[in-house]
């Protein structure tokens, strides 16, 4: 596929497909691209570089890579070491063994697992064997959580990391010329998540034995890792240094000066002491105390916040820079200078444009800009100029996450048919917004180097990886070239559901009669439909025949779909109708039945992906069974049944061979939104605080926070939603009070009309 991708971007440079044959491809679903400029001005193909045939390993050669590459070196020698209280089975071993052999000579390759093979214990096993730093990619916040607190588990001695974005709440900077409507970014930063980001790179710098959960947000961009090291200040006991010396290194790596440092990234000053609250994540909320007597340090101790008790004493210390964007003293006055001299000339191509009150704006906002970053070194928005302060060429990868690891590292891509995606996804729509605003004069055009890494730019930086899905795409299967390792055999030796195909002719009578046979054997039962609509007209009927049942779709919101999930775990339902059931992390040990209507009807809630995963939400029951109804067999339908059908004979036949006997999960009862972590302010014994309807906006705007602070974000979602029900439930009261303010003001003016008549 490389190949012929990149002959058709020969041909198309050298002009050999002509109007016809590029007609041709797009019909047959290839997409023919035309480029242009920030001018609106067709780019040349002679100017458009064909893409390459493979996908290879950029080569380190720079001397801050190099000055990394020795750095690595030094580090002392720490292995993984894995907990847990049991030891791989069944075709784990194997796939163990399979990975962690060709990790060596393969750069690509693929972990699919069916649902409950336990792939997570699988990767843990290869973490820690192979032994190096890796990085753990999931495809939102929430499983990004699940799976650091899994790790924590298995690796209690080595350093665990959560890297994801922190932003609380985001509103990219935005231009909308069809409407003239400019859009100001608006952010809401978590400060204890940025800690989480300022452990995980410290992490990298000071030991081997690190693996960082990450979520898309690694491929943005972080800063020089070379720069935020050298900016890194060693203290040791008896070094000669003064007071003022120690607060003039602590602010030239911007720590701020507080009267009371519980923010991270502050320091104090108490008599002949400084006391600072590291930006990095600890458990413990400690603030580190440096003595210094006689222009010497004395001692190194750990403090408690509260108390102000001694609870660590150290004789090495290293302090890390307040933020990953660090400019030195000497390189702010040349990107200043940079700017200022891309700002003269984008001023006056406008102008020779016609654009006149563009230039204007954007000579006005950079002005300010740069007094800002002059006087304060520190600007909203600075991080669209990344591109002078760093001194990086244009066209060139911003440093990420991905460049503070050594160069041999581990990536392991969770959910790969969701996350290859995100990464394939995250440069184009980043990039579309930011050239209206270069287009208009709101930002200069080397804003559009603040960027996340293109695919391409991704895949040369990664050593080694291993994509995990129980449906991988084949964009991982074509990387890995063969390089697959299955799972197959569960723990509790449960076969893959069984599967039927039954006509649409009397469909509804044959689920209603298979569904009183769950029933009446205390068994559950999922069935999907293809829109709301259908999901509410099914679920009507199924409530007149006396099941108890809901439905699931979109406009549930996050409280609501947790209360229908947590209740099929009780009595009080039996059966849920929705339209998308195929959420990662479903876990329902208690449905036997999946039914699924107008299966034959080909697209994505139907695609070969969609119908296996959706399948395998049965997979936990040993009476599991799959009910398909459908007039015609579509290919997706036939490549679904057979890998299902593959995956049964091979699990049978190891139970046949080793005489297992299939055994059911337990049906859980606990509520579905389990808290792992709870908050004495909040109240959250597992659910929800008692009393959350009776506070305030700004009361639960405060537990929303707290929730994600501690990465509840299911409950943050879940205060977020009562937030907006409450404030659409104001507006509509507004509209109604406005309504009728309108119409007493119109009757009033008739009844007035009528009388001067």
């Amino acid at each position: 596929m490389w190949r012929l991708c990149t002959q058709l971007a020969l041909l198309l440079r050298r002009g050999r497909l002509d109007a016809d044959a590029q007609q041709h491809l797009e019909q047959h679903g290839w997409h023919i691209f035309r480029y242009s400029d920030d001018a609106d001005q067709i780019v040349p193909l002679t100017k458009i570089l064909p893409i390459p045939a493979d996908v290879s390993i950029s080569p380190r050669r720079s001397a801050e890579q190099e000055t990394l590459a020795e750095h690595f070196a030094r580090l002392p020698d720490q292995r993984f070491q894995l907990v847990a209280p049991y030891t791989p089975a069944a075709d784990q071993p194997a796939a163990i063994q399979c990975l962690v052999d060709r990790l060596p000579s393969k750069r690509f390759q693929v972990l699919k697992g069916a649902t409950g093979t336990g792939k997570t214990f699988v990767i843990a096993n290869v973490i820690a064997q192979y032994g190096r730093p890796t990085l753990v990619l999931a495809p939102n916040k929430t499983l990004a959580a699940q799976l650091y607190r899994e790790l924590r588990g298995f690796f209690p001695s080595n350093a665990v990391e959560f890297f994801v974005s922190y932003y609380d709440f985001y509103l990219p900077e935005a231009y909308n010329s069809a409407t003239d409507t400019y859009i100001e970014k608006s952010a809401s930063i978590n400060k204890d998540i940025d800690r989480y980001r300022h452990a995980a790179t410290r992490a990298l710098f000071e030991r081997p034995d690190v693996i960082i959960v990450s979520s898309v947000s690694c491929i943005y961009g972080l800063g020089m890792p070379s720069t935020y090291l050298r900016a890194a200040t060693s203290l040791k006991l008896g070094d000669v240094c003064s007071l003022d010396e120690i607060v003039l290194q602590l602010e030239a790596m911007l720590y701020e000066r507080r009267a009371d440092p519980r923010d991270p990234g502050t320091f104090r000053i108490r008599d002949t002491a400084v006391e600072v609250s590291l930006p990095s994540w600890d458990e413990r909320e400690l603030l580190l105390r440096i003595d210094v007597q006689d222009h010497q340090i004395v001692e190194l101790r750990y403090v408690d916040r509260e108390t102000g008790a001694d609870v660590e004493h150290s004789s090495h210390v290293t302090l890390y820079p307040a933020r990953h964007f660090v400019t030195p003293e000497e390189e702010r006055e040349r990107a200043l200078q940079a700017i200022a001299a891309e700002l003269q000339s984008r001023c006056k191509r406008l102008r020779e444009r016609g654009q006149h009150h563009a230039a204007e704006r954007l000579e006005r906002r950079t002005t300010q800009d740069l007094e800002l970053l002059r006087e304060h070194g520190y600007c909203s928005g600075i991080e669209n100029y990344a591109m002078h302060l760093s001194g990086r060429a244009p066209d060139v990868p911003p440093e990420c996450l991905l460049d503070y690891f050594p160069p041999e590292w581990l990536l392991i891509i969770d959910e790969s048919h969701v996350m290859v995606p995100q990464i394939r996804g995250m440069y184009h729509g980043d990039r579309a917004r930011k050239e209206n605003l270069v287009r208009y004069g709101f930002r200069l055009p080397s804003a559009l180097e603040n960027r996340p890494l293109r695919e391409s730019e991704f895949w040369t930086k990664v050593h080694r990886c291993v994509f995990v899905s129980a449906t991988p795409g084949p964009f991982e299967l074509c990387l890995a070239d063969g390089a697959l390792a299955e799972l197959l055999i569960r723990p509790t030796h449960v076969l893959d559901p069984r599967i039927q195909v039954h006509p649409t002719r009397g469909q509804i009578e044959h689920l209603t009669a298979s569904l009183r046979q769950r029933v009446q054997r205390g068994e559950k039962a999922l069935i999907t439909t293809l829109t709301k609509r259908m999901a509410e007209e099914l679920c009507h009927y199924l409530r007149e025949q006396r099941f108890r049942v809901s439905y699931l779709h979109s406009e549930l919101n996050a409280l609501e779909r947790v209360e229908v999930l947590s209740a099929l775990g009780t009595e009080s339902c039996d059966v849920i109708v929705g339209v998308n059931l195929l959420r990662e992390g479903l876990d329902l040990p208690q449905v036997s039945l999946v039914a699924i209507l107008d299966a034959d009807k080909e697209g994505f809630l139907r695609s070969e992906t969609a119908l296996i995963q959706t399948m395998g939400r049965a997979a936990r029951h040993v009476a599991g069974t799959v009910t398909l109804y459908a007039d015609t067999l579509t290919d997706s339908m036939q490549r679904a049944i057979s890998e299902t059908e593959r995956r049964r004979a091979i699990q049978a036949a190891y139970n046949a061979k080793y005489g297992m006997e299939p055994r059911s999960i337990l049906a859980k009862h606990e509520p579905y939104l389990k808290r792992e972590k709870t908050s004495s302010k909040m109240g959250l014994g597992g659910r929800l605080p008692a009393g959350l309807g009776a506070l305030d906006d700004e009361q639960l705007r405060t537990h929303m926070h707290e929730a994600a602070a501690q990465l509840d974000f299911e409950l943050a979602a879940v205060i977020r939603d009562l937030l907006e029900k409450r404030e659409l439930s104001r507006l509509e009261a507004r509209l109604q009070a406005q309504h009728l303010t309108e119409d007493s003001t119109a009757n009033a003016s008739r009844h007035r009309r009528g009388e001067s008549v």
